[in-house]
């Protein structure tokens, strides 16, 4: 009677799509059936905060999603919230239970395998727009720098007997990020395409076709271009600068030192990266212990 009553309240008073309307019946239905499960006395009023807490439990245990959790404890929040107004409960038995913490997606990264296929190339015969492409993703790679960093490089931020770059972060903060040979390589090939591709160029380091500072549009696409094959979902210079992150831990780099690289204010955002190469660790541990497959 009174999920039916909370149903036209939420229809004709709250104007809810049928839709909306729906997804909260069906979730107090699925709490009352619940409680029946626990105690054949128990209804929707009856319930108490331990039997919401326990609700909460047995969806975690069962496989739902923090979000899934987290949106039925809201339906039941607007449930005795009506309940309340209307004078049928003096309290609400969600009041003070706190719904699972939404679980952050891990950064995705490119196998360093498929970086390689990407990077191991010859430049020989490539025209202005190939090789300033395949620098970018280098770069990208290399340096972990972000796309706003990489697109405002001027040539004066490359320090090529130190093998330095200098960019600017968020808030116009500055930081120096080593290069190896290699990419020292890679820059200068692609200098040299440039400066015989244009006569003058306006100080900028990346450059489009048309002898201005690269666009952002422009380096979102040839990113995308070039990890079209790759097993990444997103295909974004974001992936990229977490592919470097994780290549670094994987590599012994230390958690602070990837923290400097990057720029990041805290360890906290960093450290999210250990979560990433856990899945690696475990693959290193199964093949390398010797009683790793019985366990």
């Amino acid at each position: 009677m009174y999920v039916e009553q909370f149903s036209d309240y939420l229809r004709f008073e709250r104007n809810y799509s049928e839709k909306t309307v729906s997804a909260y019946c069906r979730d107090l239905e699925l709490f009352s059936a619940f409680l029946k499960n626990l105690d054949q006395e128990l209804d929707l009023l009856s319930a108490d905060r331990d039997t919401v807490r326990l609700w909460v439990v047995d969806l975690m245990d069962n496989g739902a999603a923090t979000t899934t959790v987290n949106r039925k404890l809201s339906t039941l929040r607007s449930f005795y919230r009506y309940l309340r107004i209307r004078g049928i409960v003096t309290a609400s038995p969600v009041q003070g239970v706190k719904g699972p913490k939404n679980s952050k997606p891990l950064p995705q990264f490119v196998k360093e395998s498929e970086m390689d296929n990407i990077l191991d190339v010859s430049t020989d015969g490539m025209d202005f727009v190939q090789v300033r492409d395949i620098t970018v993703i280098d770069t990208f790679y290399e340096t972990g720098m972000r796309m706003a960093e990489l697109i405002g490089l001027d040539d004066s931020d490359i320090d090529f007997s130190a093998k330095t770059i200098k960019v600017t972060g968020k808030r116009d903060k500055q930081r120096i990020i080593p290069f190896s040979d290699t990419l020292a390589a890679r820059l200068n090939s692609y200098i040299d395409v440039r400066n015989s591709t244009f006569q003058k160029t306006c100080g900028a380091f990346f450059l489009s076709p048309k002898g201005c500072r690269i666009p952002r549009h422009q380096v979102y696409l040839l990113v995308r271009k070039a990890l079209a094959d790759s097993s990444v979902s997103k295909k974004s210079p974001h992936v990229l600068r977490h592919t470097f992150a994780t290549s670094m831990l994987n590599h012994d780099a230390e958690l602070g030192a990837i923290r400097e690289l990057l720029g990041h204010d805290s360890i906290e955002t960093t450290s999210v990266y250990v979560h990433t190469t856990f899945k690696e660790l475990k693959e290193i541990y199964k093949h390398a212990h010797p009683r790793a497959e019985e366990n």
